[in-house]
């Protein structure tokens, strides 16, 4: 534990307030089931404030959310950090502009990461709501949504990801098999955009499959 907090803490209650505020509106679409799914804020270039490993997500407080350095080392408390903390920071690191990050398992989600996993990714094409992801401006782009193996081993997790990100693909969100979404933003606004319009993308995905077989 850090002796000496040096993050601002009315930056660090507001970005709790949102994170919290989020946590409830995806626990009550059935988003987040049990005690599943973590989210994050940046508060500057070396903290990040993030849900306490457990915790019922459609219940937070400001007591369920804590602060981590770059590092994964949780500064001035105790408490443990989600288990997949190191997520959240790899993406603050390799996106200088993300403010914040949101990984939910919603059922839809879940039974994506599993029907595209030996294909490794979700390939979108031809769906008007892509415009919703930055960087998307026409139906007739492409947006990859790659789906990595899951294990309990985060640096090999990571590495996986470093490794896509490595060959200059770009990277909106991610999926892990069996798991669920990893969905990001410049803000909390763009990041909770993200997540529900590829909630929505992937579930047109699967309804597709499912008529088509």
């Amino acid at each position: 534990m850090s002796a000496s907090p040096t993050y601002d803490s009315a930056q660090l209650a507001a970005c709790a307030t949102a994170i919290a505020d989020a946590a409830r509106e995806f626990a009550a679409l059935g988003w987040t089931p049990a005690t599943s799914s973590n989210f994050s804020m940046r508060l500057d270039d070396a903290h990040v404030a993030i849900t306490v490993s457990g915790r019922d997500k459609g219940r937070l407080g400001a007591d369920d959310i804590m602060v981590v350095d770059m590092q994964d080392r949780p500064v001035g408390t105790d408490l443990r950090p989600s288990a997949e903390t190191a997520l959240h920071t790899q993406i603050y690191r390799r996106f200088p502009d993300t403010r914040a990050v949101l990984h939910t398992h919603s059922r839809t989600q879940s039974v994506a990461s599993r029907l595209f996993g030996k294909e490794g990714r979700v390939r979108l094409q031809g769906w008007e709501l892509q415009k919703a992801i930055s960087g998307h401006t026409s139906h007739e782009s492409t947006l990859d949504i790659p789906v990595f193996p899951n294990t309990q081993h985060m640096p090999e997790l990571t590495a996986r990801i470093d490794a896509w990100l490595d060959t200059g693909r770009p990277l909106h969100a991610y999926l892990i098999d069996g798991h669920g979404l990893y969905a990001w933003g410049r803000s909390m606004d763009e990041a909770r955009r993200h997540l529900e319009a590829l909630e929505f993308l992937l579930g047109c995905e699967l309804d597709l499959r499912r008529l088509s077989s």
